[in-house]
């Protein structure tokens, strides 16, 4: 039924999570604090609201207040009963098959997650090896995992506000790996995340290959503000961005970064902080930042942030190269090659990086609360990747500050988040964000940005 709000209608699964115990139907009707009601109408939302071109959860969650989900028992399965579902994700009444894909993506990893967490025995997320193997199971339930193929998948990272010049260079850059037979792995959402997949799914056709995968890795507070791009057909929600993070690098074997905003910087930092780790030094991971040649002044300006921030070796462990996309697939085709040979050497999966040392400060959540915020370790008597986790985080929470619910919340009651720190790190940092600011790349264009920060220098 449609009515001029949205719709509401009742779809079935396809070969993917047709059953559920009762148990599991229980906590996903839950509307408690520890339920799953919440966490899994907010993705579902999301999911269905693809194509939209709000970047703010909070007043994408404002909109459909009355939209509601709700999983229907029946005798022969489940049935996902869908209530002021957004127009969008419907032609003709009928709900868009990749979408239907995607909101049983999002159930099945939802309810995976929390019975995986239920077996506390077997997992204890406050370990690392336990998180590390917490986050293969959901990616292995996911069926992300394909064992008789070669290294191939290539995690493209850069910003949902760009210019159309960036964004077309990123899908010519997708277009060049998909001419090398690579599969693409992105945030999932639109910009930087869906031009590479776009560009890839052409060359995949002119290869006649017809099992080009696009992977899209999502988790519950970023997912509304950057919902799945439709090209995007595996779809993989991790709880939070720590174990996002983690499944880009334990699953990639090459990462490309585009211009983007402090999302990016985010991701930078995070794969820089994990790379500089002394038991990593060995391990080859191609690491390329790229854009047109209109974007050498960004990738100048993030070039200078990470030399006077973090010094020399973090800037080794990257390589730039602008207005070139067929040298930026070249190399990565190359330096997947090592990556194999290591893998092979040293009796390493192909498809899941579990030789790679990720230091627990990388692994537990960040929470951005303003004093969380303000006590974030911002000096330079610490290891530098120690450092690297600390400027993360205040990324992370400038991120949630502008995008998620929470954060938005949390900023338009106590005001802006305040970050204290060296000088000689704040300095670099300030220069970095008013540079993003002046750039549009902290929100979508039309958007008047409020900063969700303020530097105390």
């Amino acid at each position: 039924m449609t009515n001029s709000i949205g719709v509401s209608t009742r779809i079935a699964p396809e070969g993917s999570l047709e059953v559920l115990s009762r148990q599991e139907v229980e906590r996903l009707k839950d509307k408690s604090e520890g339920g799953l009601y919440d966490i899994f109408r907010r993705c579902s939302l999301a999911v269905l609201n693809c194509g939209n071109e709000s970047d703010d959860s909070k007043t994408i969650l404002e909109k459909y207040q009355h939209f509601d989900i709700r999983v229907v028992q029946q005798p022969r399965g489940i049935k996902l009963e869908l209530e002021d579902a957004p127009l969008r994700a419907f032609v003709e009444g009928e709900m868009i098959k990749g979408i239907r894909e995607h909101l049983f993506a999002v159930l099945r990893d939802i309810v995976y997650a929390n019975n995986a967490l239920v077996k506390k025995a077997e997992f204890d997320l406050k370990k690392s090896e336990d998180i590390t193997n917490f986050i293969f199971h959901l990616l292995r339930n996911a069926k992300a995992f394909s064992s008789g193929t070669f290294p191939n998948t290539v995690v493209c990272w850069g910003g949902h506000s760009i210019s159309r010049e960036e964004y077309d260079y990123t899908k010519e850059v997708g277009h060049q790996l998909g001419l090398r037979k690579l599969d693409v792995c992105t945030g999932c959402g639109p910009g930087a995340m869906k031009g590479p997949m776009k560009g890839a799914a052409i060359a995949h056709a002119k290869q006649r290959i017809s099992n080009g995968r696009y992977i899209g890795i999502s988790e519950p507070g970023i997912i509304a503000a950057e919902s799945p791009n439709p090209i995007v057909n595996e779809l993989i929600i991790m709880p939070d961005i720590e174990k996002r993070l983690e499944a880009f690098v334990r699953t990639g074997h090459a990462i490309i970064v585009f211009p983007g905003g402090v999302g990016t910087a985010e991701e930078i930092l995070y794969l820089l902080g994990v790379l500089l780790h002394p038991e990593n030094e060995q391990q080859p991971f191609p690491v390329i930042f790229t854009g047109s040649d209109a974007s050498a002044d960004y990738f100048r300006m993030i070039d200078d942030f990470i030399v006077g921030t973090l010094g020399p070796t973090a800037q080794s462990r990257y390589r730039i190269i602008t207005g070139d996309p067929e040298r930026v697939a070249t190399e990565v085709k190359q330096g997947i090659e090592k990556v194999r040979e290591f893998r092979r050497h040293h009796q390493d999966a192909y498809y899941f990086n579990w030789l790679l040392k990720i230091d627990p400060v990388f692994q537990m959540p960040f929470r951005p609360t303003h004093d969380n915020m303000a006590h974030l370790q911002l000096h330079r008597n610490q290891p530098p990747h120690l450092l690297a986790s600390n400027l993360r985080k205040a990324f992370s929470g400038i991120v949630a500050g502008n995008v998620k619910d929470e954060g938005i919340r949390r900023v338009e009651k106590f005001g802006p988040f305040e970050i204290h720190g060296d000088k000689s790190i704040l300095a670099p940092l300030e220069q970095l964000l008013e540079t993003f600011v002046h750039q549009n790349r902290m929100k979508l264009p039309g958007n008047v940005y409020t900063p969700s920060y303020r530097i105390i220098n």
